[in-house]
């Protein structure tokens, strides 16, 4: 009888190592490539720090690609399985003719999140004093810069006659060029334009996405392929950003602060506590993650505004919401 009890207990044991190594397995590494790093990606640091995605059983591998078109190229080429970047690049990309074409699974932003700096106070600035400057906002065909631009037409001003967008400075490059003396303003991201000003580098003179309204400016983006062959890892990916959505709406801005300060090691508390401040004063974030048609149809007047696109893409080539739809309801 003793011997048989013992036989039980290893059989248990046993069963109990397999279904580790079995838990083990089935962990599912996302390689995902990010256009920067800021805090305006909050929900996603959230979701990394917090352990969101090992509770649903996936390993995220970080990747900063230093702009929109570099991050869809780690998409294309699938050294990336999903692009945290504008989805502009999706629409550039259908028009291609591109047969496994990249799709727009869920939005995490619904304003530019960027600022605009100055090197001296303006504290009664006002978007007219722009007037024969020269800023730096982004690359050529980027949301940001096509926003900017967007912006500023609509205030009855023409870039080349009234102002001067810098192209020429590649997306991860504008900070230090500005700080080397190039342009008048320069747009930049959190934490960066809160810790420089706080060590008397600018001056922070306007939020560009509190100007600007509403626009889908920061889509996670994967290959068509890729969602119909991973659709529970996908729909895993986004209930993780759920938790993450649900901690910022149930802590203060300094629990968000402490919470992710180990994605930005160089940046104060304080400073990242001044940048969620900033990011939710403007309702940045896009809380059920569902892009609208509504929207999708405003970048894409932004971009023919930009003279970047003749004609509109219609919005279920570029958009496949059923994902959020299941996770967010």
């Amino acid at each position: 009888m003793k011997k048989f009890f013992l036989l039980i207990l290893a059989s248990i044991l046993a069963a109990f190592s397999f279904t580790g190594c079995g838990n083990k397995s089935d962990i599912k590494t996302i390689e995902l490539n990010e256009v920067t790093h800021s805090v305006f990606y909050a929900p996603l640091y959230l979701a990394i720090e917090n352990g969101y995605f090992e509770e649903e059983n996936l390993k995220i591998n970080l990747t900063n690609g230093g702009g929109a078109d570099k991050s869809m190229t780690a998409v294309l080429s699938k050294t990336a399985d999903i692009g945290l970047m504008g989805p502009e690049t999706v629409i550039y990309v259908y028009n291609q003719g591109k047969a496994d074409a990249p799709k727009v699974f869920a939005q995490l932003t619904q304003k530019d999140g960027s600022f605009l700096v100055s090197r001296k106070s303006e504290p009664d600035f006002k978007w007219t004093d722009l007037k024969g400057k020269e800023i730096l906002a982004g690359r050529k065909g980027g949301v940001p810069a096509m926003t900017f631009e967007y912006i500023l037409n609509e205030l009855d001003m023409k870039n080349g006659k009234d102002f001067n967008l810098n192209f020429d400075v590649q997306f991860n490059l504008m900070t230090s060029a500005f700080i080397g003396g190039t342009a008048d303003y320069c747009t930049v991201f959190e934490p960066t334009a809160s810790e420089y000003e706080n060590n008397g580098t600018w001056h922070i003179v306007a939020s560009v996405g509190e100007q600007g309204g509403e626009i889908p400016y920061t889509s996670f983006i994967a290959l068509e392929s890729y969602l119909n062959n991973n659709k529970e890892t996908v729909k895993s990916f986004l209930k993780a950003l759920k938790k993450a959505y649900a901690f910022i709406e149930e802590h203060t801005e300094l629990e968000v602060a402490e919470a992710i300060v180990k994605q930005f090691p160089s940046t104060s508390i304080s400073s990242l506590e001044t940048s969620i401040k900033s990011y939710k004063k403007i309702d940045a974030w896009k809380k059920d993650m569902k892009a609208t048609e509504n929207s999708f149809s405003r970048l894409q007047d932004i971009m023919q505004n930009a003279g970047e696109l003749d004609e509109k893409v219609p919005f279920n080539k570029i958009v496949d919401n059923k994902y959020v739809t299941e996770v967010f309801g």
